[in-house]
């Protein structure tokens, strides 16, 4: 009788955890609204070209995912001279690397806020960062908002320098709507 209640037991978690598998993921399209902002004692800047989706679903966080692609020719500094520098080999070598990506791989709930946890690649590099985002909205729009430490020379971005941070300090605002 025993051996029948583990066998049920076992076959009810596995429905269980099957159709939690298939619960319905949306699919959000990062829009033209977003803002990502870098600052450190200099420079400071924004980039103005990003894309990417978000698969979430709060019900079940293991099937969410982000996907963003940030164009870096599309960088902004305020200072013309110093955009084009940035595009440079020395910087964020941009002929061939062109985007800065970020993949996530785990999606969890940490109080209020979800703690986002991926692969971050500028320059060929990739090193996992994890995010910390607010969300705000439900239905066919929702936004993340949050900020994150880069260390630039984690990725061979410039030189070593006592005039450029190591730390880059990035603000993100990625409102999404549903595809």
């Amino acid at each position: 009788m025993k051996k029948y209640s583990v066998i049920i037991a076992y076959f009810s978690l596995l429905i269980l955890t099957t159709s939690l598998a298939f619960m319905p993921i949306d699919r959000f399209e990062i829009t033209d609204a977003f803002s990502l902002n870098f600052k450190s004692a200099d420079p400071s800047g924004s980039f103005k070209k990003m894309e990417g989706t978000i698969d979430f679903n709060d019900q079940n966080l293991a099937t969410s995912k982000f996907n963003l692609s940030i164009d870096i020719s599309s960088i902004k500094t305020g200072n013309g001279m110093r955009d084009k520098k940035a595009q440079t080999e020395e910087w964020f070598s941009s002929k061939k690397f062109p985007a800065i990506k970020f993949t996530s791989t785990t999606v969890e709930k940490e109080g209020d806020l979800y703690k986002i946890t991926g692969d971050l690649t500028l320059k060929g590099t990739t090193k996992v960062y994890v995010v910390k985002a607010k969300k705000s909205g439900s239905g066919n729009t929702i936004s993340f908002a949050g900020s994150i430490n880069v260390n630039r020379m984690d990725f061979k971005i410039g030189k070593k320098s006592d005039v450029v941070p190591d730390i880059m300090k990035v603000s993100f605002d990625l409102p999404a709507a549903k595809k």
